[in-house]
């Protein structure tokens, strides 16, 4: 298997040698770049499997990468040193994949490269799950991470078909935003913000269901969570 390429981008020198350092030990072949409107040359010359992308930077933010970015663009995990949660929602709302405020634990953010790699892989591990599941109206290819809704394609993120994928392999079961958390980011409300899976819900039925103001299959439970309807 290739060694997974990851672009780190920052404009401040230690945290970039950190992240690279971590990143290289734990295997993976790092390039590092620190200005924004440099990104799309290194991305098509680099050809990372992923980013690690701060928002600010000069050139260009981190934001304006996404915003350029259509849903079939490298995995990204942002760095950001922002608190508020408009700004944290506002990257998800864009398509990033996870995102780590700084300060950060190195080792965290390694376990979140890993995790994000692990679910963007076209080899990811569908081991005990039939290959594709068919809803009325809905197509899940779990091999290929394809999705038809009403016979059109339906372009996701990673994150956003990992989280359709969970929902749809337990239909009707009823879960909090902690336990997707737990389950589709390997995190917790401890480390990141429930608010993520809110986002998460919302882009997704804004591309599968026909009316996501009355959803059809991602339905919301009051004062519990969210389940899917098959």
């Amino acid at each position: 298997m290739a060694t997974p390429r990851i672009l780190v981008v920052d404009d401040e020198p230690t945290v970039r040698e950190v992240v690279a350092h971590y990143l290289t030990r734990d295997g993976y072949e790092v390039r590092e770049l620190h200005r924004g409107d440099l990104i799309d040359e290194a991305v098509a010359q680099f050809q990372p499997d992923l980013v690690v992308l701060d928002i600010m930077l000069p050139g260009a933010s981190g934001l304006d990468f996404l915003r350029r970015s259509g849903p079939d663009r490298v995995p990204v995990i942002l760095l950001t040193a922002r608190v508020e949660e408009s700004d944290r929602v506002l990257g998800l709302e864009l398509g990033a994949d996870d995102y780590v405020t700084k300060p950060f634990s190195p080792r965290e953010l390694v376990a979140r490269v890993r995790t994000v790699l692990r679910r963007t892989q076209p080899n990811a591990a569908t081991t005990g799950t039939a290959d594709a599941l068919q809803f009325d109206g809905l197509h899940i290819d779990l091999r290929a991470r394809e999705v038809l809704a009403d016979g059109r394609p339906v372009a996701l993120t990673a994150k956003e078909f990992d989280l359709l994928a969970f929902f749809a392999q337990a239909p009707r079961q009823v879960f909090s935003r902690a336990q997707l958390l737990h389950h589709v980011w390997d995190s917790s409300p401890d480390f990141q913000d429930p608010a993520t899976v809110t986002v998460h819900v919302r882009r997704l039925r804004n591309k599968i269901e026909a009316n996501p103001e009355q959803a059809r299959w991602i339905t919301t439970v009051w004062g519990v969570g969210y389940r899917f309807e098959p």
